[in-house]
């Protein structure tokens, strides 16, 4: 089998060679984290977003076994709205490249392909973690532990507020995945401002998280950095909505058997519909959100006199 195993966009490859700012983008979101044609309208939003603060967007996908870094409207379409599009995590790349197979990238696998290329700022919604019943299940995402071994810097709202939150922050501090919060001392829950739990360190600017990357560098710690950005709390969705929402949605997936990978799109689905889209409102406000804050990280990281 022949075939070039990643094509960087023209845009993303000028961009890298420039040393311009480069925001690396999920693409699982896309194809499996929100409804169609929203889903489309969003991902062309987050790539304008990351535009609009001088930075360059680099969506990552695997289309009939070929690895994008950067994805013109085409390959955007596709990733939307076709139905062969797996998700894909970092153990299912080499699978699905091998087959000529397509998968939209978790954080995990976009973690893995952006630092591949040299892409060192990555933008999302929110990570993956432990599962509420991991004592039993052992259900833990492999964004942690991709985490845990690539140093790239992550802009998320915490984690899914489906997940247990203090076992995920507990895993990241054992694989010494650092934790920023910003403009906040409290980590947040993606669907809410306030998880309940602490962070250790706040920063309040582009250019502090980019002084603390320069010195990771330096230091050569080879872990993931995240920034948690918060929703201001009237963005956030309704608390007791929320709650409400996500026990009816835990105790309807235990009743039709959802298990591992598939458990957060079904939960995102339940929200989405329980809500009457008033989820959807707020995790496009989140992505868009937190695309911002990373196109303004990554200028000024690649600005930065220590890098």
């Amino acid at each position: 089998m022949s075939h070039p195993p990643i094509v960087i966009s023209p845009e993303v490859a000028q961009a890298l060679a420039d040393n311009r700012g480069v925001v690396a983008l999920e693409s699982t979101i896309i194809s499996h984290g929100l409804p169609r044609p929203e889903n489309l309208r969003v991902a062309l939003e987050v790539e304008a977003t990351v535009r609009t603060q001088g930075a360059v967007p680099a969506t990552i996908a695997i289309l009939d076994g070929t690895v994008y870094v950067g994805l013109d409207g085409g390959h955007l379409d596709q990733v939307a709205n076709r139905d062969d599009v797996s998700k894909v995590s970092v153990r299912d790349i080499a699978t699905i490249i091998a087959r000529g197979g397509s998968g939209a990238t978790t954080v995990a696998a976009t973690s893995h392909l952006a630092q591949l290329v040299g892409i060192e700022v990555f933008a999302t919604g929110g990570l993956g973690g432990v599962h509420r019943d991991a004592r039993q299940s052992w259900d833990e995402s492999a964004d942690l532990t991709t985490l845990g071994q690539t140093p790239i810097t992550v802009v998320c709202a915490g984690v899914k507020s489906i997940l247990d939150v203090g076992a995920t922050l507990e895993r990241l501090e054992t694989l010494n995945v650092g934790v920023l919060g910003y403009d906040t001392m409290s980590f947040p829950g993606f669907y809410l401002s306030d998880s309940g739990f602490p962070v250790t360190w706040s920063v309040a600017s582009p250019e502090e998280v980019a002084a603390i990357m320069s010195a990771r560098r330096a230091m050569r710690v080879s872990t993931g950095l995240i920034v948690a950005y918060p929703l201001p709390e009237d963005q956030q969705l309704d608390p007791d909505l929320h709650d409400r929402v996500l026990q009816d949605g835990m105790r309807l997936a235990t009743k039709r058997g959802v298990k591992g990978k598939d458990v957060t799109p079904f939960l995102l689905d339940h929200f989405h519909r329980s809500t009457h889209g008033a989820s959807l409102v707020v995790n496009t406000s989140i992505i868009l959100r937190n695309a911002d804050l990373a196109a303004r990280i990554a200028v000024a990281y690649v600005s930065s006199p220590d890098r």
